[in-house]
């Protein structure tokens, strides 16, 4: 069975548990990281003292999305392409994500992290404006495609799938990226996504 390390308020520990509950893959998670710490048998793990890690098998994985990679190529090969050129338009949004992560962070830290009255309004304007701008870059490929992945669904849809939920959740200002939305709704639909990932941003 695989098991996961981390606690699932984090965007990368979330990428991998819904995947893991989209593909069916049968998996126990240990809370790890953040009020929860993690001890010398989990750093001995994961010498980054970063989550998740994962163990299948003989298999001990840390880098959310080397293990999303790994788990599609495992476990649903159906979900990530095996032609190289068709998978590479796809797992370039899987990298892009990091860049996104980074613009989003500020906001995210400063509206669900920090207490009210000592929040930064212009690091959130800032984060928020950077956000949209990647947004309407998804935009322009989202209006040519239903997914990241392409006809279907697929493995490169989880990392910014993640995001886009804590994107539409906090209290900024967005433009307006129908495209992304309607990817967004698509997301919504997905039992799996709505167990792990629509839960509240904390």
């Amino acid at each position: 069975m695989l098991t996961i390390w981390g606690r699932l308020n984090s965007h990368n520990v979330k990428k991998v548990v819904w995947f893991a509950d989209e593909i069916g893959l049968p998996h126990v998670r240990h809370d790890v990281g953040g009020a929860f710490g993690m001890d010398a048998t989990y750093l001995a793990r994961n010498p980054n003292a970063l989550i998740p890690t994962i163990e299948d098998g003989d298999l001990t994985l840390w880098e959310s999305n080397a293990i999303l990679r790994y788990l599609a190529a495992r476990h649903a090969p159906a979900l990530w392409p095996a032609d190289p050129v068709e998978r590479a338009r796809g797992d370039k949004w899987m990298d892009w994500q990091f860049a996104f992560a980074d613009a989003q962070r500020d906001a995210f830290l400063q509206l669900v992290r920090t207490p009210d009255g000592q929040r930064n309004g212009q690091l959130i304007a800032k984060s928020a404006q950077a956000t949209g701008a990647a947004m309407l870059v998804l935009d322009q490929t989202l209006a040519a495609q239903p997914w990241l992945s392409g006809v279907h669904f697929g493995v490169a849809d989880v990392p910014l799938g993640v995001y886009a939920h804590t994107w539409f959740t906090l209290a900024i200002e967005r433009p307006d990226v129908p495209h992304v939305r309607a990817w967004y709704d698509r997301l919504r639909e997905r039992p799996a996504y709505a167990r792990s990932v629509m839960i509240p941003l904390t």
